[in-house]
């Protein structure tokens, strides 16, 4: 499809070739759905940033041994309510749901429950655990960091002193979909940067900043010349990412560091005076409520059903069609793309094609996968 600015991939595609790719690569049938499931998951509801993008990325990590293939959680700490776990830097998809598979069974037996996660691998889409915690009819606050990503620059510096640290909350709606909030606190995820550079949606003006310190949307100074038949790394730049919303995201951006990397005992991002970059790591740290033990006058489900119709029969601002809650865009888009396809930019299938290949793939294997 020379030419094309995308092309549209079927969902059950996509999961059934990169499941194929990274059982190949050595994990196990379920280790290789979740993270099929959950990557395609991501671009299903939009979130291409943390999509797809990631299979070649994903598999160097493995190659280079930055991350573990088939890990199991290894609890550090534990009473009734808390528990301190150790990642050991497998694969977010299994260590993550791990992790808050732990969080339900101490929230369902005691009403609140916190997990402290450290030295996970990449945790994809946080918006998945908050939902796996609402389907289990759990409430549930997500504070993450990257320990070893410097991308961001604090405000009013030019320098890369963070990474872009999600924040998500999850709400259930009994008899409904739930209320999901799952951000970045950095302008733009690292992964939309990434996205631009290969060929996709541009990304807002002022979303980096230069070396020289000016504003750009050009994912150019956080990545750099990238080497051919390399994934592209977001460290080879003299750039950096901006906070969103100027100090008060910077300030946030801050506080997860201090929550999800200091307070796990997984670390920040980085340290003065530190001659090499931090190993790579997600530190997430999860609050769990259950929502019944709370709700002594049986009103609570009522009043969240009420709050949402009253947000949402507000007047929309000219130009904008519908005033929507946290989680209903990425309903919308689920619907849309699950009928049609995950649009992605050539250059993105070709590189998830070439990584295929190289893990031994033939290109009859392809095209029966394809089909």
């Amino acid at each position: 499809m020379a030419g094309s600015k995308e092309i549209r991939v079927a969902p059950e595609v996509m999961i059934r070739l990169v499941r194929a790719m990274f059982a190949r690569a050595g994990c196990s049938e379920k280790e290789a759905s979740d993270i099929a499931e959950r990557l395609t998951g991501a671009n299903l509801r939009g979130h291409d940033s943390h999509g797809v993008i990631r299979v070649p990325r994903y598999l160097q990590w493995i190659e280079a041994g930055r991350q573990k293939i088939n890990q199991t959680i290894e609890i550090v700490m534990e009473n009734e309510v808390m528990a301190i776990v150790d990642g050991k830097y497998g694969f977010g998809q299994s260590v993550g749901e791990q992790t808050v598979d732990l969080g339900l069974k101490k929230v369902k037996a005691q009403g609140l429950a916190l997990t402290a996660l450290r030295d996970a691998g990449h945790l994809g889409r946080i918006g998945d655990w908050a939902e796996r915690a609402a389907a289990a009819g759990i409430a549930s606050i997500h504070m993450v960091n990257v320990r070893g990503s410097l991308l961001v620059a604090p405000f009013g510096g030019r320098e890369r002193r963070m990474g872009t640290s999600p924040f998500c909350i999850g709400i259930p709606v009994r008899g409904g979909d739930p209320v999901v909030l799952d951000f970045a606190t950095s302008t733009v995820a690292e992964g939309k940067a990434l996205v631009a550079l290969k060929g996709g949606k541009a990304l807002p003006e002022g979303s980096l900043i230069d070396a020289e310190g000016k504003l750009t949307n050009d994912p150019w100074p956080l990545y750099g010349d990238v080497p051919e038949g390399k994934a592209p790394e977001p460290y080879g730049g003299p750039g950096a990412l901006t906070p969103f919303g100027g100090h008060k995201g910077s300030g946030l951006n801050f506080m997860m560091e201090m929550m999800a990397g200091a307070l796990t005992g997984s670390g920040c991002a980085g340290g003065p005076d530190e001659p090499e970059r931090r190993p790579f790591c997600n530190g997430m740290l999860s609050i769990f409520i259950d929502p019944d033990r709370m709700d002594s006058g049986g009103v609570m489900a009522d009043e969240i059903r009420s709050y949402i119709t009253f947000v949402k029969n507000t007047r929309p601002a000219e130009g904008v069609a519908e005033v929507l809650v946290p989680g209903e865009k990425e309903r919308m888009t689920l619907a849309e793309r699950s009928a049609g396809g995950l649009p992605l930019a050539p250059e993105v299938w070709d590189d998830i094609l070439a990584s295929a290949r190289k893990l031994g793939f033939s290109e009859n294997e392809l095209e029966t996968l394809g089909s």
